[in-house]
């Protein structure tokens, strides 16, 4: 939208009306100012967001579609993602491999998850899926000693993008080197001036890097990244990222509803889908036997093989070297499903090349109805990831807003404590819902929300909410919203609240009752004038 966090009210109660002023795209804005508010408030790279400002400059959305507008883009990506798969298993296999490749990534429930997403995960999957097919293609530029120059330029160029697109790019582009060095080691006498070029293009990728570097560096020590840290971890938390990382696999093919479900379904769910990991991981054994018989596919073969296990390697270093576990998330599988999907495509897209293609009935039997179980099975999944079924987030900001709206004849107050930029976007997933649940005239006159800083504590906090005016008739509920780990008896049990000119002193009781935790924990109090009848 053009905007940065100094534009979210803090400290203050504001209406739900402020939203529109927030939600509205301001003109005018660069891609290096974009950059700059990027580098300070936020730890990302900067690309992404200016692809999504220009594409909302260009869509110019109205309120009522701005959410349609900023999901548009990732899930045109995707799309895009899904051609480049195509195109990458072309150039490494066969045709018939390239079509199952993109079959395959477009009915992933992982696929879809990532595309209805209003992120930044497609683009670098797109980025990585193309670098791919440039790194096949100078596989095979080594082993016809024939250099083709814009294939490596571009294999750069894409690279270099990447990594202002997203951090984890970097894995991807270690991953890539790995493989395409390992299997430039395994053959024998390879000419030194091959491994000049491998050399070269790794300059130009740092080269292209260099402005940002710092940015890098600065970001690497903020503690927006801290929650990927265990508390007080214990042996489970060590434990925990090796069936993470398998669960991570079986839901880039299959996704039934566990999540928030009653017993019996989750028991039935989970034997669904541990018996289709259980019959995949059987047909694969014999598509893959099948696919390595294929003489002239085993270098495209060991090159996607390693790159996909250098980043698997990769993130077990991140977790167990670096403390942080990232496998609890599944969307950062984005940076080796690209190589997942191609040797998925390739094992169950029939085997045979363009010159010698494999016959019909020999594919369907062997691993044609496979793939169309696959294909059948992804469809049905990507049908629960868009109706909200599966990869369900910790947080629900509708069911949110429902609980605090349990009494819309009385006014609302919502407090969220924040430390992060993190806790004021979920308080704002809050608002928005919230005003969805009121009539546009009473949004006015009987909501306001407000977000109060907790870094010094939460006893400076309540002097701060106490001092902060609200305009609101009494008597009124005001809902807390504090971090996960907060638990019920961590709240007062009152709270005070400025008073309006010519009233006695306000009062908030605790409402032992109506305490919830959805992903954040939230506390209703029960405000009222002190001596007042009614809390």
């Amino acid at each position: 939208m053009g905007r940065s966090d100094q534009d979210i009210p803090r400290e203050q109660f504001f209406s739900l009306t402020a939203l529109d002023q927030l939600l509205t795209l301001q003109p005018g804005i660069t891609c290096p100012q974009i950059a700059q508010t990027i580098a300070t408030q936020s730890v990302h790279p900067p690309l992404f967001f200016c692809l999504m400002y220009r594409w909302l400059h260009l869509l110019q959305p109205h309120a009522e579609n701005w959410v349609w507008a900023i999901r548009s883009l990732p899930a045109w990506l995707g799309v895009g993602a899904i051609g480049a798969s195509y195109y990458l298993n072309r150039v490494a296999f066969s045709k018939s491999a390239g079509l199952a490749s993109a079959a395959l990534m477009a009915v992933s429930p992982f696929t879809v998850y990532l595309s209805q997403e209003a992120r930044h995960y497609t683009l670098p999957m797109l980025l990585i899926t193309l670098a791919l097919a440039a790194l096949i293609q100078m596989q095979q530029d080594l082993t016809r000693q024939f250099f083709r120059p814009w294939i490596w330029l571009g294999w750069v160029v894409l690279n270099s993008i990447g990594l202002y697109v997203h951090y984890f790019f970097a894995l991807a582009i270690v991953a890539q080197v790995m493989a395409l060095g390992g299997w430039m080691g395994m053959s024998q006498r390879r000419p030194l001036y091959h491994w000049g070029f491998l050399g070269g293009a790794i300059a130009g990728i740092v080269l292209c890097y260099l402005p940002w570097l710092s940015t890098l560096i600065s970001h690497a020590g903020r503690p927006e990244t801290d929650w990927l840290i265990p508390y007080k971890p214990d042996w489970l938390d060590r434990v925990a990222p090796l069936y993470q990382m398998v669960v991570g696999w079986v839901l880039m093919v299959i996704a039934f509803p566990v999540e928030n479900q009653p017993f019996a379904i989750k028991v039935a769910t989970s034997l669904i889908l541990a018996g289709f990991a259980l019959w995949l991981i059987h047909c694969l054994r014999t598509a893959s036997q099948n696919l390595w018989k294929t003489i002239s596919f085993r270098p495209a073969t060991v090159l996607l093989l390693g790159f996909t296990v250098g980043v698997i390697l990769e993130f077990f270093a991140i977790v167990y070297v670096l403390g942080k576990d990232i496998t609890v998330v599944p969307r950062y599988n984005f940076v080796y499903y690209p190589g997942v999907c191609a040797l998925l495509g390739a094992c169950f897209g029939g085997i045979g090349s363009a010159s010698e293609p494999l016959p019909w009935r020999a594919w369907s039997k062997t691993t044609g109805r496979s793939l169309l179980l696959i294909l059948l099975v992804g469809l049905i999944s990507s049908g629960w990831v868009v109706n909200g079924w599966v990869f369900q987030k910790s947080y629900r900001p509708h069911e949110v807003a429902q609980d605090m709206a349990l009494e819309p004849h009385r006014s609302l107050l919502v407090v969220v404590s924040y430390t992060s930029l993190q806790d004021i976007a979920l308080g704002l997933s809050f608002a928005l819902e919230l005003r969805k649940l009121y009539p546009i005239e009473d949004v006015e006159k009987s909501v306001r929300v407000a977000f109060f800083d907790r870094s010094q504590g939460y006893q400076q906090m309540w002097k701060t909410l106490a001092r902060s005016p609200q305009p609101l008739p009494l008597p009124l509920n005001l809902w807390v919203v504090t971090p996960p780990g907060t638990r019920a008896k961590d709240y007062p049990t009152r709270l005070r609240l400025a008073s309006q000119p010519g009233q006695r002193r306000t009062l908030c009781q605790i409402d032992p009752q109506k305490f919830y935790r959805i992903g954040f924990p939230y506390q209703l109090y029960r405000c009222a004038v002190k001596g007042g009848k009614s809390l």
